[in-house]
């Protein structure tokens, strides 16, 4: 039987992801498609899969990303689904530790990906809100609900940016400490 939930992660929050993947894995639904806010499910074993997300560097159909995938699933994991460049990765418990970084250091390299697409997208919204802001002190118009969704999405994306940053400040001073 398969099952479709809609539910709302942050890119901030893809640990979060990960977890409720990994929980609703263990209660027997197996991911088996991704969309925006739509989570594919089938019935499965319980606890049959692992399941981690990983930023790819490059689009999903890029050549790079294509070939670390293809890596990846040498060593037993299976790409499940993607979104934009998210990839959605499982691999059979049975088969071991599921583990896509191997050190703090690659940890806080994907970190840096992240805090990077949420930084563009913080910082495109924050222009367009001044874009507006000047367009309405300029010509006396209203100030657009368009304007303040911009503004409410770039203060989101700052606070995501915030708690990412910190993540990978924790990272890179464990990092030191075993150095």
């Amino acid at each position: 039987m398969r099952k479709i939930i809609h539910k709302v992660f942050f890119a901030w929050d893809f640990d979060k992801e990960e977890k409720w993947l990994n929980e609703l894995a263990a209660k027997g639904l197996s991911l088996i498609g991704v969309g925006l806010f739509r989570y594919e499910f089938e019935e499965t074993l319980p606890g049959e899969y692992s399941y981690k997300l990983e930023l790819l560097e490059k689009n999903i159909n890029h050549p790079e990303s294509q070939q670390y995938l293809a890596f990846l699933e040498e060593t037993g994991a299976e790409h499940v689904g993607s979104w934009i460049r998210w990839a959605y990765l499982r691999k059979k418990r049975s088969e071991g530790e599921f583990e896509l970084f191997s050190d703090n250091a690659s940890r806080a390299k994907h970190l840096v990906r992240i805090l990077t697409l949420i930084g563009v997208i913080g910082a495109l919204n924050l222009l367009a809100f001044f874009y507006n802001l000047t367009i309405f002190f300029i010509f006396h118009n209203s100030v657009s609900l368009f304007s303040l969704l911009n503004l409410l999405l770039a203060l989101l994306f700052t606070f995501g940016f915030i708690r990412l940053w910190r993540k990978r400040k924790k990272l890179k001073t464990e990092q030191s400490l075993f150095e």
